[in-house]
C-alpha cells in the first residue's frame, strides 16, 4: 500500500484543542519533505470553537463542510472534547465518519474521540482505548468494541486509537513513523523538541484514575 497523501480532520464544537494541534503539528512538519495535504472537516464552513459557552474559547475554520469533502481522503483524524458528550452535537461528524471509513487507509482518534468512532460502528469488534478519566463513559458508549484500559494508544488493523489528549502526539508519531520511517518521526520529534513515549503499553493514566 502506498503511503497516503490526503489527510483528513474531523471538527465539532466542543472539541479539544491539543487533540488536533498536537498531531497536525507532526504532520505540518512531516509536509515539508513529503507531498501531503490536509482537508479539514465540519457540520458548516462556520469557524468551530474549542469551547463554545466560554470566553475564552479558540476556534478553527474548515476547508470543507462533511457533505462537500473530497472523495480522496485517505486518513482521517478524529478529536475528542468536551462537546463529545452531545449526541445531538457530533451526529453529523458520526454520520461522516460512517460513510467514509470503508473508502480511508487508516483512522485515527485521540481522546474521546474513539466515542465519537464508537458511535459509528466502526470499532464493534476491534481492540481500541480512549481517555482514561473519562473510560467508563466511553466504554458505556459501545460495549461491542474491546476496550483496552491501559494503553498509551492500540493500533488494530487500520485503526489507530489513543488515550487522552497528548497521546494524540504519541500515536501520531508512531503512525508516522511506521509509514515514514522510524527516523523521520524521530526527527520531527528532536526538532520540535518532543521527548515521546514510544511504548504503547506504557499509561500511568489508567493507574491513576
Amino acid at each position: 500500500m502506498s503511503k497516503p497523501s490526503h489527510y483528513g480532520v474531523v471538527l465539532y464544537p466542543g472539541f479539544q484543542l491539543l487533540d488536533v494541534a498536537g498531531p497536525l503539528d507532526c504532520l505540518n512538519l512531516l509536509s515539508l519533505n513529503d507531498d501531503i495535504k490536509l482537508s479539514i472537516l465540519s457540520s458548516t464552513l462556520d469557524p468551530v470553537q474549542t469551547l463554545p459557552k466560554s470566553s475564552f474559547s479558540q476556534s478553527m475554520v474548515p476547508t470543507h463542510t462533511f457533505d462537500t469533502a473530497p472523495e480522496d481522503i485517505e486518513v482521517l483524524l478524529v478529536p475528542g472534547g468536551l462537546g463529545a458528550r452531545e449526541e445531538s452535537n457530533i451526529q453529523p461528524a458520526i454520520d461522516y465518519v460512517r460513510k467514509v471509513y470503508p473508502r480511508l487507509q487508516y483512522l485515527i482518534t485521540v481522546c474521546t474521540g474513539s466515542a465519537v468512532v464508537a458511535k459509528a460502528g466502526v470499532l464493534d469488534g476491534v481492540r481500541a482505548t480512549s481517555n482514561k478519566a473519562a473510560f467508563e463513559w466511553v466504554r458505556s458508549v459501545r460495549p461491542q468494541v474491546k476496550w483496552e484500559k491501559k494503553a498509551r494508544w492500540v493500533v488494530d488493523g487500520n485503526i489507530w486509537t489513543s488515550s487522552g489528549i497528548s497521546a494524540g502526539m504519541d500515536v501520531t508519531y508512531a503512525y508516522v513513523g511506521k509509514l515514514y520511517g522510524e527516523e523521520v518521526a524521530q526527527n520531527i520529534a528532536d526538532r520540535s523538541e518532543y521527548m515521546r513515549n514510544k511504548d504503547p503499553s506504557f499509561d500511568p493514566f489508567a493507574d491513576m484514575y
